[in-house]
C-alpha cells in the first residue's frame, strides 16, 4: 500500500473520531427548538424602580392659571361639567368678541352685538351712543389689532354652573371724534392709540346656548 493511501485512511479516522466525540458532547438536534426554560426566578432589580404616570397637568388651565388656584380649579370644573369647553377655544373667541364690540360701539352699530351683550351693558352702550348722536358727534375709528390678551380670573356658581370669566384687553386703534361739520374735536384718524379694557364674559355651563354674554366693561 502507498504512502498517500495511508495518509488519506489515517486522516479519514481522524474525522470519524471527531465527529463522534462532538456527537457526545453537543448531542443531535434536529428542527426547531424552544430555548431552555430556566428554574430561577429573575433576581430583583436594584435601584429606583420607574412606573408611567398617566394623565398629568392640563395645559389647557396652566398655560394661563395655576392649577391648584381658584381660577385653575374653577376652569376644571367647567371642563368637567362641558368637556367641549376649551381655555384656549374661548380666548381665540374673546379676541374676535373684543374687536367686534368694541368697533360696533364706536360706530353706534349695536343691533348686531346686542345678542352678545348682558341686557344692562347693552342699554349703557344705548345711552352712550344716543349721547354722541344729541351732541351732532361721530367716531371714525379703526381697529389695529388685540395687542394683549390676559385672563385674570375665573369663577364657577356652584348649582347653577354659571361661569365668569375676566378678561383684559389692550387694543390698537385709531379713532376720531367728529362735531356735524366733520371737524375732528378730539383723536386721530393717524394716531394708534392703545385702550385698556377689563371685561367680565358669563355664561351657563352645559346649556344649549353657546354664547358668552358681556356682562361687564370696567376697564
Amino acid at each position: 500500500m502507498n504512502s498517500p493511501l495511508i495518509q488519506l485512511l489515517v486522516l479519514a479516522g481522524i474525522a470519524v473520531f471527531l465527529i463522534l466525540r462532538l456527537k457526545n458532547v453537543l448531542g443531535t438536534r434536529e428542527g426547531f427548538e424552544k430555548p431552555p426554560v430556566s428554574d430561577q426566578t429573575p433576581a430583583a432589580r436594584s435601584g429606583p424602580s420607574f412606573e408611567v404616570i398617566e394623565g398629568g397637568p392640563d395645559l389647557d388651565i396652566t398655560d394661563h392659571v395655576p392649577e391648584d388656584s381658584t381660577s385653575g380649579k374653577a376652569l376644571a370644573e367647567m371642563k368637567r361639567v362641558e368637556p367641549s369647553f376649551g381655555v384656549n377655544d374661548f380666548l381665540q373667541g374673546a379676541r374676535g368678541a373684543y374687536e367686534m364690540i368694541v368697533m360696533g360701539y364706536e360706530r353706534g352699530d349695536l343691533a348686531e352685538i346686542q345678542p352678545f351683550l348682558a341686557e344692562d351693558v347693552y342699554e349703557s352702550f344705548v345711552d352712550g351712543v344716543a349721547a354722541r348722536e344729541d351732541q351732532g358727534l361721530t367716531i371714525e375709528a379703526n381697529f389695529i389689532g388685540v395687542r394683549e390678551l390676559e385672563l385674570i380670573d375665573a369663577r364657577m356658581e356652584e348649582g347653577t354652573n354659571e361661569a365668569e370669566l375676566t378678561i383684559r384687553f389692550v387694543g390698537e386703534l385709531t379713532s376720531a371724534v367728529r362735531n356735524r361739520e366733520g371737524e375732528i374735536v378730539e383723536g386721530s384718524v393717524n394716531e394708534i392709540k392703545r385702550q385698556k379694557d377689563t371685561w367680565v364674559f358669563a355664561r351657563v355651563m352645559g346649556s344649549d346656548d353657546p354664547n358668552w354674554l358681556l356682562v361687564s366693561t370696567d376697564g
